[in-house]
């Protein structure tokens, strides 16, 4: 069931892709179809769970109260981190020969930073600057989409080369057993 999902979600793209191959390749393509997409439903639950959810109100959680634009986040990003490692690691970097447990921990490093960074951001251009939250989000989306990108190619899914593999071949342990 996954494959064939994969199958449709990588078909659909790389059919998009094809006007762009000359400037992009596929999987800067596949990058930001994926990240467009799940940034753009980031924004719409946060713009619905702003609006509907939290009603634009600071949400009380025990002595203290979360201000909206912060809750509205928290309720998009447990949606946006899962499908993010998805679509990651099944569509923009499957070649990444690291073990799914050490990507995992790398991605929820990485998401760590970009929720500092987000939260930082949204803090910054809301209360200092007085933009509207909605704006400020987009705003703060693309700056950690860019910072996101450099680091999921570089660190979380980065192919490890077989010369710093710290796993050896299996041809190394028999000549080492005999």
């Amino acid at each position: 069931m996954l494959s064939r999902i994969r199958h449709i979600v990588l078909s659909v793209i790389d059919f998009f892709h094809k006007p762009f191959e000359r400037l992009l390749n596929k999987q800067m393509f596949r990058y930001l179809a994926c990240g467009g997409f799940n940034t753009l439903l980031s924004i719409f639950i946060f713009w619905f769970s702003y609006h509907f959810i939290v009603n634009q109100k600071g949400v009380p959680v025990g002595s203290i109260v979360i201000h909206p634009y912060i809750a509205a986040f928290m309720i998009s990003f447990t949606i946006s981190f899962p499908l993010g490692f998805i679509l990651s690691k099944y569509i923009v970097f499957p070649e990444s020969n690291l073990h799914g447990r050490v990507q995992v921990f790398r991605y929820a490093v990485l998401v760590a930073a970009c929720v500092i960074l987000n939260y930082s951001l949204l803090k910054l251009f809301v209360e200092v600057f007085g933009f509207y939250p909605t704006p400020s989000n987009v705003l703060t989306a693309v700056i950690v989409a860019v910072f996101s990108f450099i680091s999921q190619r570089k660190f979380t899914f980065k192919v490890r080369s077989m010369e710093t593999s710290i796993i050896p071949e299996q041809d190394t342990i028999d000549k080492v057993a005999i």
